[in-house]
């Protein structure tokens, strides 16, 4: 009783075996771009977004869009979302495999109760009296408790831990993702309208251009050429109308499956793009900071904390077992004999397992986690890579939409200024009415230009939130992780 007693001590004060999980370091750097951060962009159209390094990313971040419709719009998707809806199950899920998990600290208390119909024949054992049938009852309790001596049942719910932390990572990245998606696709449906009206004012514009051209064709004022190339010009426009009518159903059926509707029972609520306001203080978090705050990073993090507590599950099996039990139990021949004392029986002892040879297994099984460990840290390495490019990716995108926006608008405002122009020569007579069609043509033109231009700067705008983590650590309620 002494040797059990010093190995149950050590079971409650021994180390688990295997490396104790230590959080990698975030990478070594300032800024996310190879030389100077951008601060602010240009002016265009007459906003300017500013960068502020460290400042606080809301959570509700769609808000700052000012957008009534769209705030309303996330909110449905966030209860009725399937997507999210599975991640939560998951992460409930992992909880309740965590709680079955810690049963193992616990000892096992079983009973059993047999009935038995059984022939005793005592010329077995050399007796010589005749053979008796009779009923046997048994009622027994066991109890069994696995001394976790080298910490392998330690290091197995420490994974447990882990798996539950990367499925509540699952879930906020799940969150972003869709109310990322939510926003670029409302962003994406607006702009689209805006182009098929623009598109189609441009054909109606050249089919009157075409129709005069084939006129002045027919009284032999301009060569037929012309008129043939007005005509390709027109099918060569009125082809561009479907895709987009196209991307614009694609995109209004995207928005209801991300709400959990199909899409013949739901429709978008109408969001123009001069309904959104363009948010012109963007926060940039620290890179030190990014690693502990977007869902992907924790996740790699948390599944490699589960492969580190592997190892340690691994190495345990490789050491000897220690299990205390203990028995008592009832069994007569008479039922109603059975709690008698002369019934009773018992038996307590202590139970060593030592794995002697086993090809190698347990070894090569200890080394295949730590290769699982080695996966882990080398993914775990290329989300970190690939979260910081994004960033830069993002930053360098709305430095160059600026840029971009502000020719498109330059590009706008001279086409319109042209238009005037020309509609003021014509009335004037100075020139002819197909002079005008073309300078509206090149208006419409333009100003797709412009609402594509603007779209991507939206856009980007939503990718940069998106890729700084959304700002869920600021929520002041919870983020939804468990469907209530």
């Amino acid at each position: 009783m002494g040797v059990l007693c010093v190995v149950y001590l050590f079971s409650l004060i021994g180390c688990a075996v295997g490396p104790n999980f230590v959080r990698p370091k975030p990478p070594e750097v300032e800024r996310y771009t190879y030389g100077p951060q951008p601060t602010e962009t240009i002016p265009a159209d007459g906003r300017v977004q500013h960068f502020k390094e460290g400042a606080k990313i809301t959570a509700d971040w769609w808000r700052l869009f000012n957008s009534s419709n769209l705030d309303a719009l996330i909110k449905e998707a966030i209860a009725n979302n399937p997507n999210l809806q599975a991640a939560q199950a998951s992460l409930r899920q992992s909880q309740e495999n965590l709680r079955a998990g810690y049963g193992v600290f616990f000892p096992q208390l079983d009973t059993s109760f047999d009935v038995t119909r059984q022939k005793f024949s005592p010329t077995r054992f050399g007796g010589t009296l005749t053979s008796s049938i009779f009923s046997l009852y048994t009622l027994t309790a066991t109890v069994n408790y696995a001394l976790d001596v080298f910490g392998g049942e330690r290091r197995a719910v420490e994974s447990l831990r882990a798996q539950v932390d990367f499925q509540r990572y699952e879930v906020l990245g799940t969150y972003l993702a869709l109310s990322g998606n939510i926003v670029n696709a409302i962003i994406a449906e607006a702009a689209y309208r805006e182009q098929i009206k623009a598109t189609e004012q441009i054909i109606s514009l050249q089919r009157e251009q075409t129709g005069i051209t084939e006129m002045q064709a027919q009284a032999g004022t301009v060569p037929y050429s012309n008129a043939l190339s007005l005509r390709s010009q027109l099918a060569s426009t009125e082809a561009t109308l479907p895709p987009l009518r196209q991307k614009l159903s694609q995109t209004e059926h995207l928005l209801a499956t991300l709400v959990g509707r199909t899409p013949a029972e739901w429709g978008p609520p109408p969001v123009d793009l001069a309904d959104l306001t363009l948010p012109a203080d963007l926060p940039v978090t620290l890179p030190s900071e990014l690693v502990r705050q977007r869902p992907d990073i924790l996740a790699a993090e948390a599944e490699l904390h589960s492969a580190s507590a592997d190892i340690g599950v691994a190495t345990a099996a490789l050491f000897p077992s220690f299990t205390l039990n203990g028995t008592y139990g009832l069994n007569n021949t008479s039922l109603k004999d059975l709690f008698k004392s002369d019934s009773s029986f018992w038996s307590m002892g202590a139970n060593l397992t030592a794995l002697l040879f086993h090809g190698g297994t347990l070894w090569f099984k200890r080394k295949a986690a730590i290769e699982g460990y080695n996966q882990s840290l080398a993914t775990y390495r290329q989300t970190v890579l690939s979260a910081f490019a994004q960033v830069a990716d993002v930053l360098r995108a709305l430095e160059h939409d600026a840029e971009t926006l502000h020719s498109e608008s330059q590009a706008l405002s001279t086409a319109e200024e042209a238009l005037r122009l020309i509609q003021a020569n014509y009335q004037a007579g100075i020139v002819n009415y197909l002079q005008v069609l073309i300078a509206n043509d090149q208006y419409h033109q333009a100003k797709i230009g412009y609402l594509q231009a603007v779209a991507q700067r939206f856009q980007d705008t939503v990718a940069l939130f998106v890729a700084l983590g959304g700002g869920w650590w600021n929520a002041e309620e919870k983020i939804p992780d468990n469907g209530t």
